[in-house]
């Protein structure tokens, strides 16, 4: 149903891309991890598989996941907040994620990955979403250990976000080894 989604037709071919909708649909319900982003970016929109750009390089890393494990659908779910790219803006950057896609079809996915243990919360979209904050993303990861147990809020793994990683160190020195152990832990329990 959401692989045909058509919603934003009119929207999409506004933008400079002037691009058609390819919703990008990487889940399954008995996943135990569930990555939540923000929305496919235009080599995603191209590939049709999520994080197949430097950004999914350096989240894998961050995750300590193998391409292999990353895309496992049984293990791990990768839903953003819209499942398609939402095209360029006139100075060529991204445009949000339309909140048309996130109201017609978030709700439903999310009750459909019931077995669910470790959300991961990628970007200021789903820190909103999930956590219901208007908090910055700084603020929201920097307190990572309120959180509850089981969700981890991160920054996007994106390239302009190299100098944030610089100018916060104890992202990978303290968070980022909790993290792996907890989704190594449930990558290797059956």
């Amino acid at each position: 149903m959401i692989a045909e989604c058509r919603i934003c037709a009119e929207r999409f071919a506004a933008t400079q891309t002037a691009h058609r909708p390819r919703p990008v649909v990487w889940f399954a319900g008995g996943a135990r991890i569930l990555i939540a982003g923000q929305a496919p970016g235009l080599r995603v929109h191209e590939s049709g598989k999520p994080f197949t750009d430097p950004s999914g390089d350096r989240l894998r890393a961050w995750l300590g996941l193998s391409e292999a494990q990353f895309y496992d659908r049984e293990r791990v779910a990768i839903v953003p907040m819209a499942f398609c790219f939402p095209g360029y803006d006139a100075k060529k950057a991204d445009l949000p994620p339309p909140r048309i896609c996130g109201e017609t079809w978030h709700d439903s996915v999310m009750d459909a990955l019931d077995g669910v243990r470790l959300h991961i919360l990628v970007g200021g979209h789903a820190h909103r979403y999930h956590l219901g904050t208007r908090k910055g993303v700084t603020e929201v990861v920097r307190d990572w250990r309120s959180l509850p147990e089981d969700v981890f809020a991160l920054p996007h793994p994106s390239w302009r976000n190299t100098a944030w990683l610089k100018r916060n160190p104890w992202f990978e020195a303290e968070l980022l080894p909790v993290l792996r152990a907890r989704v190594k832990e449930l990558m290797d329990n059956d």
